[in-house]
C-alpha cells in the first residue's frame, strides 16, 4: 500500500521545529569558539572542545533512533524525543554564555564545555527523529520535496541564528564584554532568544503533526513480522545497505570539511582580514571578526535556503547523484577561495558555493538513504548513519591542532584543507548507489 501524498503545509509542519533547532545550532556553530576563547581556551585547543558535539551524536543518535522505532505514545513515536530534546537544548543555551557566573561550581571554561556537551547531546536527541519523521510520513514521490523543505527550514533558521549577534549590535546592545566580564552581551542575548524560539517552533511541530498509528504505518510500509522482530546490534550492522556504506565515504570528507570551517573561520578571518592575533579575544577587532563570521555564515545559510527549494528540479534534471556531486565540488572550490581573500565583503561570494554544498549535504544523503532502508528500522538506521557525521568531526577535532601546527599556526589555511576535503567528497559521490523504495513504486 502506497503512502498518500501530503499537502505542502503538512510536510512543512513535519519539519517546522527544525527552524528553531537550527537557530540554536547555528548560534552554537558561530559563537562556540568565540565563547570558549573568551573563557580562556587557546586557539590550538579549540578543536578538542568541539569534540563534545560529535561524541554526543555518536552515542546518542543510534539509541534515540532505536528507542523511537519501538515507541508509541499519544504524541506519536518521534515527537516525544523531539520535544524532550528541545527542552534540554534550550536550558543549555540559557546557561552556556553565562558560564563565568557559575565559577563557584566549576572553572568557567569547564562549565562552558559541559554546557556545550549538554547542548549538543540534546540537539542530537531532537534532530535524529526529525530526519526519521520525514522518512516515516512522506512517500517516494514527495521524498525530494520533504527533505528539501527540511533543508530550507534548517537554513532559514541558520540565517536568523547567525545574524542575531550583529542585529543586536545594530540596535545598541554592547558587542564587547563589560569591564570584568568575559562574554559580550550580544552573544548572551542571542542565546536567550535562540533558546526561546527553539521551544516555540518545536511545540508547533509537536501539536500540528499526527504520526501514523503503528498498524497504519506497517500497512503503508509493508512491514512483515520478520521485520518487526527484535534484531541484535550485530545483525543491524550486518544489515546496513551498501548505499549507506558508500554514502559514509562522502559524508566523511564533507563533514571533516564543515568541522574545520566552523572551528577556524573566526580565528582565520581575524588574522587574515583584521590583521590581529586571534588570541586577543577581548579586543574590538576580534569581536567584530566574530560578528562577521555570523554574517557570512548567515549568507551561506541564505544561499542554501534558496538552493534547497531548487533541489527537486535539479535532482529531476541531473539525478540525485549529479546534483549532490556538483554541489560538493562547488563548495570545495569556494572554501579554497577564502584562503586568498583579504576583503571581508568578498567572503560573501565564497559563501554561495558553501551554501549550495550545505543545502545538498542536508537533503541529498537522506533522500538517497531513506529509499533503501527497511521502514521498521528507519529510526535506528538513521541514528547509525549519524556516525558518518560524527566520526569525521572527531577525526577533525583530533587532527585539527596537528594540521594547524604543520601550517605554521595560520588558522586561515585550515579553510584550504577544508576545501580539498570537500572536493574529495564530491568526487566520491560517483560510487554512491541510488534507488527507489519498492513500496513506493
Amino acid at each position: 500500500m502506497k503512502k498518500p501524498n501530503l499537502s505542502f503545509w503538512q510536510i512543512w509542519n513535519l519539519s517546522f521545529g527544525f527552524l528553531g533547532v537550527q537557530i540554536g545550532y547555528s548560534l552554537q556553530n558561530g559563537n562556540t569558539s568565540r565563547i570558549l576563547s573568551a573563557l580562556g581556551a587557546d586557539v590550538h585547543h579549540l578543536g578538542y572542545f568541539w569534540l563534545a558535539a560529535p561524541f554526543a551524536g555518536l552515542l546518542v543518535q543510534p539509541i534515540v533512533g532505536l528507542s523511537s522505532d519501538k515507541t508509541w505514545t499519544k504524541l506519536g513515536r518521534r515527537v516525544p524525543f523531539i520535544l524532550g530534546g528541545s527542552i534540554i537544548s534550550a536550558l543549555a543555551m540559557f546557561f552556556m554564555p553565562n558560564a563565568e557566573f557559575f565559577s563557584y561550581l566549576f572553572m568557567p571554561l569547564i562549565f562552558g564545555a559541559v554546557m556545550l556537551l549538554l547542548m549538543d547531546t540534546s540537539f542530537n536527541i531532537t534532530m535524529q527523529p526529525f530526519r526519521a519523521l520525514v522518512g516515516d510520513m512522506v512517500n517516494d514521490d514527495q521524498r525530494n520535496l520533504g527533505y528539501s523543505l527540511q533543508s530550507f527550514l534548517i537554513n532559514a533558521g541558520a540565517v536568523l541564528g547567525s545574524l542575531l549577534p550583529i542585529i543586536l549590535t545594530g540596535i545598541g546592545i554592547a558587542n564587547v564584554p563589560a569591564e570584568g566580564e568575559k562574554v559580550a552581551p550580544t552573544v548572551i542575548w542571542s542565546f536567550y532568544l535562540g533558546g526561546g524560539t527553539l521551544l516555540a517552533t518545536v511545540l508547533w511541530t509537536a501539536f500540528n503533526t499526527k504520526e501514523y498509528p503503528p498498524q497504519v504505518y506497517e500497512q503503508y510500509n509493508n512491514v512483515t513480522k520478520e521485520e518487526k522482530s527484535s534484531t541484535s546490534f550485530a545483525d543491524l550492522i550486518k544489515g546496513i545497505p551498501q548505499s549507506m556504506w558508500r554514502l559514509a565515504i562522502v559524508q566523511f570528507f564533507s563533514w571533516f570539511a564543515l568541522f574545520l570551517m566552523w572551528v577556524y573561520t573566526t580565528s582565520g578571518i581575524a588574522e587574515n582580514i583584521w590583521g590581529i592575533d586571534p588570541k586577543d579575544t577581548a579586543s574590538q577587532a576580534f569581536n567584530d571578526a566574530g560578528n562577521w563570521t555570523g554574517v557570512i555564515f548567515a549568507c551561506y545559510s541564505l544561499f542554501a535556503a534558496a538552493f534547497s527549494m531548487m533541489i527537486p528540479r535539479f535532482a529531476k534534471a541531473f539525478g540525485r547523484k549529479g546534483t549532490y556531486r556538483g554541489a560538493l565540488i562547488f563548495g570545495g572550490i569556494s572554501l579554497l577561495s577564502m584562503v586568498f581573500i583579504q576583503d571581508k565583503y568578498l567572503l560573501i561570494a565564497s559563501m554561495v558555493g558553501v551554501g549550495v554544498s550545505w543545502a545538498a549535504i542536508l537533503a541529498m544523503p537522506y533522500a538517497i538513504l531513506s529509499a533503501s532502508l527497511p521502514a521498521s528500522k528507519m529510526g535506528v538506521y538513521m541514528g547509525l548513519f549519524n556516525a558518518t557525521i560524527t566520526i569525521p568531526q572527531i577525526a577533525a577535532g583530533f587532527l585539527g591542532g596537528l594540521i594547524l601546527m604543520a601550517l605554521d599556526g595560520r588558522a586561515i589555511s585550515m579553510l584550504g584543507v577544508a576545501g580539498v576535503s570537500m572536493i574529495i567528497a564530491g568526487l566520491s559521490v560517483y560510487f554512491v548507489i541510488d534507488k527507489k523504495r519498492k513500496t513506493d513504486i
